[in-house]
């Protein structure tokens, strides 16, 4: 019954996704961002313990909640903590009406073809189910692209594809990301080319394959209408990718149909340092903003 819930909150409500997955390379560079230094912690375990505390204060502020916030991305490692008594997953959900997902991809392979492909993913399926066992709805795993480059682009989303399929097997409906570097000298031609990419193997689908995309913020606006109204995509969701919130909420609103999946953009200006009140108003002020971009 939850995932017929979740599936039809995701659908149809207005919302946002609240990006919570900074993994092993990207976590020393968020803690920083909110005021943990390297020198706050002694290896990895003591720094996902730090991540963890981060991502428990947010999750746990009154200003976030399922009324404005669709769904949150989680790293494995936060999956497998607890949150004030309950697993993470179940926290989201049961407490806060905010769907789950889980990153899970093993990172990035080197470029090849102006591409960067994930990593090969052998524990996948036991790792779906474990996270059907934890109450996750849905997964994330990020491709990037960082040329114009027809060969690369095609199979980047042959790979994402070909791991989705599993994960919809698997009963879970899966985030397919290809981000397009923001960086990307042609990023204009580059969107092009991922875009037929994904409507051609979005055709292949049977009608109970659906899958979400999480694609960067076009360089022309609404460029990505034709994925969002495809009937096998349930939300088109959009990465901040390295702009500012100011520059990432301006570019979303121009964009109908899309919504945001931020994640620095999210916490950008919270710190450890602050009082509860606060980084409870600094929080909602975040969440009012984004939800006003992901409602246009």
């Amino acid at each position: 019954m939850s995932f017929d819930q979740q599936f039809t909150k995701v659908l149809t409500q207005d919302g946002f996704l609240a990006a919570l997955d900074q993994s092993g390379g990207s976590t020393p560079k968020a803690l920083r961002l909110y005021g943990v230094p390297e020198t706050a912690y002694q290896g990895e375990e003591e720094m996902y313990g730090k991540v963890h505390e981060m991502r428990t204060r947010i999750i746990t502020s009154p200003a976030f909640n399922g009324d404005r916030i669709l769904g949150a991305i989680l790293f494995e490692n936060t999956m497998d903590r607890q949150i004030r008594g309950k697993g993470s997953a179940q926290y989201l959900w049961q407490e806060k009406r905010v769907v789950p997902f889980l990153k899970v991809d093993k990172g990035l392979a080197a470029e090849v073809e102006g591409v960067q492909l994930m990593k090969d993913m052998p524990g996948l399926d036991a790792l779906l189910e474990r996270a059907e066992a934890n109450g996750v709805f849905g997964t994330k795993m990020r491709s990037v692209i960082k040329q114009a480059n027809k060969s690369g682009i095609a199979k980047v989303v042959a790979q994402q594809f070909e791991f989705g399929l599993r994960i919809v097997d698997a009963g879970l409906v899966p985030i397919i990301e290809p981000e397009v570097d923001i960086e990307c000298p042609d990023k204009a031609a580059a969107e092009g080319l991922l875009e037929d990419a994904l409507m051609s193997h979005l055709d292949d689908l049977e009608p109970h394959q659906t899958v979400m995309l999480k694609l960067t913020l076009p360089e022309v606006d609404n460029f990505y209408m034709r994925l969002i109204e495809h009937p096998n995509v349930v939300r088109v969701v959009a990465l901040s990718g390295g702009y500012s919130r100011t520059k990432s909420n301006q570019r979303l609103a121009r964009n109908e149909g899309l919504i945001a999946s931020f994640s620095r953009a999210l916490s950008e200006g919270l710190s450890a340092e602050q009082s509860e009140d606060e980084f409870d108003y600094l929080l909602d002020e975040a969440i009012q903003s984004i939800f006003e971009a992901s409602c246009t």
